[in-house]
């Protein structure tokens, strides 16, 4: 979670044509697959591959998607610094993880998992595959597209673990391969 105190301030209202006072607030902020959602649920186009690309409105609509605080002033996000805006920006950028892969541009996109856009329903999809609970939407979205990644990688290496059953069934299996007929 990331907060931003923003004190009261003082801006210009272009409609009003008049110096007007911003109560402050401190921002409760949260980049995760929730607020992707209701981001592309306004604007029906994908955040994930267009964020470099994003109007100041359509940024300013995810920041409040972000938000966990309620009923914000649209006025404050007018009021909101350059530094502060930054703050914002390395907050989503920020892998909120010590893991990191080798790159393979070849089999992976910009997300390092591949397949098409990255829009919330197909994260959801991601998530469903994997076998991850709905319960991580909460998570930071990087982590969260991290855990997906890593459960892929481990689909792909074939190295999940086999359940006891199957474990033993394969020593049974093995140890009679093993005998030596009389």
């Amino acid at each position: 979670m990331l907060l931003i105190k923003i004190p009261t301030k003082e801006g210009w209202d272009e409609k009003k044509e008049q110096f007007v006072s911003v109560k402050g607030a401190t921002l409760q902020l949260e980049h995760s697959l929730i607020s992707l959602s209701r981001w592309e649920s306004i604007w029906h186009k994908p955040f994930l591959s267009m964020a470099n690309e994003t109007t100041q409105e359509e940024f300013k609509s995810y920041i409040q998607c972000m938000s966990m605080t309620q009923d914000i002033d649209p006025a404050l996000l007018d009021m909101l610094t350059n530094d502060e805006i930054k703050k914002i920006k390395n907050y989503i950028e920020d892998p909120m993880t010590a893991t990191w892969f080798r790159e393979d541009p070849k089999r992976h996109g910009k997300s390092g998992i591949g397949g098409p856009v990255m829009t919330s329903e197909y994260i959801y999809y991601l998530m469903i595959d994997c076998g991850i609970p709905k319960e991580m939407e909460k998570w930071h979205l990087n982590r969260l597209m991290t855990l997906i990644r890593v459960v892929k990688e481990k689909e792909r290496s074939g190295s999940k673990k086999n359940s006891y059953k199957d474990t033993m069934n394969q020593y049974a299996a093995m140890k009679a391969r093993s005998r030596i007929p009389k």
